[in-house]
């Protein structure tokens, strides 16, 4: 028997992924917690950016919710990423962008910290 036996089938299917979602968000897995490790967040023209850094790839969450991937290059010292289009490039938390021939500094660049 359902538990909600007075809502039609597709408010049923609807309560039980919604009690799924919360169920889900009460911790984070260990997967989060990794990817939480390798995400920070800079200021990047006044506005926040956040970078997260995975094998081989930075994915930027850009300050217009753009989403941007750039693929790791060879450096002579620290990191550099790139798509072509987009340069990220760095050592530690100095990092700067270089976006259509502009290069800024990304500045006050911290582990990234989710909302609660």
């Amino acid at each position: 028997m359902s538990p909600f036996p007075s809502l039609p089938v597709a408010a049923r299917f609807l309560a039980v992924i919604a009690a799924l979602g919360v169920a889900a968000c009460g911790s984070l897995s260990s997967r989060d917690e990794e990817a939480a490790k390798n995400t920070f967040a800079c200021q990047y023209n006044g506005e926040r950016l956040v970078i997260r850094f995975d094998a081989g790839e930075a994915r930027m969450l850009m300050p217009g919710g753009e989403r941007v991937s750039l693929y790791q290059i060879p450096a002579a010292s620290g990191v550099r990423f790139s798509n072509g289009l987009m340069e990220l490039r760095g050592k530690g938390m100095d990092l700067q962008l270089t976006r259509e021939g502009t290069t800024t500094v990304l500045v006050d660049c911290q582990p990234y910290a989710p909302p609660k």
